[in-house]
């Protein structure tokens, strides 16, 4: 896993990177409605599951876009990761707890997908916060509340306000006269990401979903 340091005199977005860490120290949050009708088509035409795909598109995403992998080294200096990989959640029912797992990313969905269904199926009988260890450095968080429905979503860090890591959470879909609607709540820390760059995500995944049927094909699946 490649990290890369960003000298902060060079850096054009280093004066709001030092507001937002220090003078005015913000994380925030927004809630959108991803029209999923399209994706869950195609999908169901090639029995392939929900959860495995919109992890895989928001990995992509992030993966292409520099505010998403920013972290610290050990020394706490700024700068980015070369990749990321996604953590995500199995529910136990017989105890109501779950784990969190991760999955190697790779732009491949294809290959993404497999991995995902092997990590599921090794550590679904397994309890404990994170039976497949360790989480590396380079990973984000991604929950989903399937029982329920939302209009907002806000997550407190009780923490320095250093967290840089984007965290995504969807709910349970549900239909809207002839849409199929997933909300999905994004926070960010407006150190390295501003209204710009979550609006440019959120009109970036919707596209992908619009056009599930073109990279689908390209991936022969």
């Amino acid at each position: 896993m490649g990290f890369h340091l960003i000298e902060q005199t060079e850096w054009k977005r280093a004066p709001y990177f030092q507001h937002y860490l220090h003078q005015s120290c913000c994380a925030y949050s927004m809630t959108v409605n991803i029209d999923i009708t399209n994706l869950l088509t195609e999908l169901k035409q090639r029995q392939l599951k929900f959860h495995p795909t919109i992890v895989y598109l928001v990995a992509l995403l992030f993966n292409q876009h520099q505010e998403f992998r920013m972290g610290y080294d050990k020394d706490k200096r700024v700068g980015y990761w070369d990749v990321i990989h996604p953590c995500h959640l199995i529910f136990h029912q017989d105890d109501e707890t779950f784990s969190n797992l991760w999955t190697e990313y790779t732009d491949n969905f294809a290959v993404f997908y497999q991995r995902f269904l092997q990590d599921c199926q090794q550590y679904q009988n397994q309890k404990g916060f994170s039976p497949k260890a360790p989480i590396p450095e380079n990973s984000f968080p991604f929950s989903v509340i399937p029982w329920t429905s939302f209009i907002g979503f806000h997550l407190h860090l009780y923490q320095d306000g250093t967290y840089l890591t984007p965290i995504s959470t969807i709910g349970k879909y549900y239909q809207e006269r002839h849409q199929i609607i997933l909300p999905y709540s994004l926070q960010v820390h407006h150190a390295v990401c501003d209204g710009f760059h979550i609006s440019r995500f959120f009109n970036e995944l919707q596209d992908l979903c619009n056009h599930s049927r073109s990279w689908l094909n390209y991936h022969q699946i």
